[in-house]
C-alpha cells in the first residue's frame, strides 16, 4: 500500500523537531565593551538558523561533454534577529564590534581587532527537544558581524517591539552533537 499514515507516524520520532526550541550563545570581543550583552543576546535572539553548506562543482570540458568534479565547500553567512530593549545593550555591542573592525570616520581598526582572532569569536546554536534536552548543536568558528540592519520607526507601529537583524560571516561550522568538523 503506497499510503499508510501509521507508518509515517512511526517514523516521526518525538513528534518532530520544533523550530521554536533553540538558543544562541555568542561572546563579544573585549574591545566591544560587551557588558551584559552576551547574556542578554541569549534571551533576545528571536530567530536564527541551523547552518547549511555548499560543495562547489568544478566543471571540466572533454570532447564537448561537461564532466563535474567535487569542488570546495563554502559557508553562507549566518543571520540572527534580535528583539531590541530600551537599553539597546545588544545593538550597542554589535555597533561597537563593527566600529572596532572599521571605524566610521577614521577608517581604521581598533588595535584589539588587528588579528582575525581579535575581532572574531565562536558562537553556538542549540536545538532543544520538547523535554528540554539538547538534540543538536552547531559551533560557528570565527564569527564577526558584517551587517546590522536599520530599525524602522513608525508612528503607526502600535503594540510592537523593535527588532533588528545581524548578518555574521564565519570561517566554518562544526556539528558539536555529531562530531562533524
Amino acid at each position: 500500500m503506497p499510503f499508510n499514515v501509521n507508518e509515517f507516524r512511526s517514523q516521526l520520532v518525538g513528534d518532530g523537531a520544533r523550530p521554536n526550541l533553540f538558543q544562541v550563545t555568542m561572546p563579544f570581543p573585549g574591545f566591544a565593551i560587551p557588558g551584559p550583552a552576551q547574556t542578554k543576546l541569549t534571551f533576545m535572539c528571536k530567530t536564527a538558523q541551523l547552518p547549511g553548506a555548499t560543495i562547489g562543482v568544478a566543471p571540466v570540458q572533454y570532447f564537448g561533454r561537461e564532466l563535474k568534479f567535487a569542488g570546495n565547500r563554502t559557508f553562507a553567512d549566518w543571520t540572527i534577529t534580535v528583539i531590541n530593549d530600551e537599553d539597546f545593550v545588544v545593538r550597542n555591542a554589535f555597533e561597537r564590534w563593527m566600529n572596532g573592525i572599521n571605524s566610521h570616520t577614521g577608517n581604521i581598526r581598533n588595535p584589539g581587532a588587528l588579528p582575525l582572532s581579535g575581532y572574531s569569536v565562536d558562537a553556538e546554536v542549540f536545538q532543544y527537544g520538547k523535554l528540554g534536552n539538547n538534540i543538536k548543536s552547531y559551533k560557528f568558528i570565527g564569527v564577526f558581524p558584517t551587517d546590522v540592519t536599520p530599525i524602522d520607526l513608525d508612528w503607526g507601529s502600535n503594540d510592537t517591539i523593535e527588532e533588528f537583524s545581524i548578518t555574521l560571516s564565519y570561517q566554518w561550522w562544526e556539528s558539536v552533537s555529531t562530531g562533524v568538523v
